[in-house]
């Protein structure tokens, strides 16, 4: 495979590698695709390799001729992928490939996740493979499945699948620097019984759009202080209170470990109120993009009337009910280890 984005970039034989990944849909759970096609670049390059009951690859590299009493060494990386994708995005995860481009010195998916975590990871250990100036003793490249939704292959690792008494993760985020520990998680699962009514027939559906946001990692990029779009929707359900408008329906992010990027909900207004509800979320617009104009400045908030049909809506005890818990919901770091300057100990 080829492609002219990144055709040109260094070193060639990780984005060769890169590229390739990107073209294979990888969804967690869902890795028979990729792990085909890592059967047949293996199989192609002359490599051994062998598979265990749970999908894991380990490809075994030789040394470089005259290091072979060297320690063997595991790069370690997970060959799925977070699977997020903007709204107005049409993309299917489980057999589209990722489009690919290269903006402002970046490697870029259009308008989806790209996949670098961990695709770059895999990519740089099967560099290794063809670049013949690295020098090293023998390598295991231990492939893992279904990391982003269980860390089910790295769970399941069988005894004796792998030699090497190093294991270096590759599915991390910066060049030249180790990392010592992860992000661990813990899901809330909360249930709310609906208590809903018929809608008025002369209102006016609307929805009522938070997007724009760069979202990011629940772990790695907590720190950043981006922008949740759920609670920002719950800001702006909170700011239209004046107007009589009722809830039917309301949504936010996709991943468990993704900042929320976007969220929606459909309102019901009467005809005379929408003016007033668009000029309301005009100002909050406004203060939100100043809030965030250093990490999130291109977030976008608003409101738009739209021919969907709803016969029922929320009452609105169960609106406000709705808006409290997500005002009332933490987001953000919580606490800072006492001992490593820098890091995260809590987030939600």
């Amino acid at each position: 495979m080829a492609n002219t984005a990144v055709a040109e970039l260094e070193p060639k034989h990780l984005w060769k590698r890169f590229y390739e990944i990107t073209q294979v849909p990888r969804p967690s759970k869902k890795e028979e695709k990729i792990r085909t096609h890592l059967r047949e670049l293996l199989k192609n390059l002359k490599t051994e390799f062998k598979e265990d009951t749970t999908g894991n690859i380990v490809a075994l590299v030789p040394a470089t001729p005259g290091h072979e009493n060297a320690p063997t060494i595991v790069l370690q990386g997970h060959v799925d992928m977070v699977c997020e994708k903007n709204k107005d995005k049409q993309h299917d995860f489980d057999n589209d490939s990722i489009d690919v481009s290269v903006k402002d010195g970046w490697v870029v998916a259009d308008g989806t996740t790209l996949g670098s975590d961990n695709g770059i990871g895999v990519a740089a250990a099967l560099a290794i493979i063809t670049d013949t100036g690295a020098v090293h003793g023998p390598i295991e490249i231990l492939m893992t499945v279904d990391e982003e939704t269980g860390l089910t292959g790295a769970n399941n690792l069988e005894p004796g699948f792998i030699t090497g008494k190093i294991l270096l993760n590759m599915d991390s985020e910066e060049d030249g620097t180790f990392y010592v520990g992860c992000a661990g998680g813990v899901d809330t699962v909360a249930t709310f019984e609906i208590k809903a009514e018929k809608k008025n027939p002369s209102t006016q559906v609307c929805e009522l759009h938070v997007t724009g946001l760069k979202g990011g990692h629940s772990g790695l990029d907590i720190q950043e202080g981006r922008g949740n779009a759920i609670k920002i929707l719950g800001r702006a359900l909170k700011k239209l209170e004046s107007n009589d408008y009722k809830l039917a329906a309301i949504e936010g992010g996709s991943l468990r470990n993704a900042i929320p990027r976007e969220a929606e909900a459909i309102l019901l207004l009467n005809e005379n109120e929408f003016q007033n509800a668009d000029e309301v979320i005009n100002e909050f617009q406004k203060s939100i993009q100043n809030e965030y104009r250093t990490v999130d400045g291109g977030v976008k908030v608003f409101i738009k009337k739209t021919d969907a049909a709803f016969e029922d809506v929320f009452t609105d005890e169960f609106t406000n009910e709705i808006i409290n818990v997500i005002l009332a919901l933490p987001h953000g770091v919580i606490s800072m280890s006492q001992d490593i300057q820098g890091l995260v100990e809590t987030s939600t």
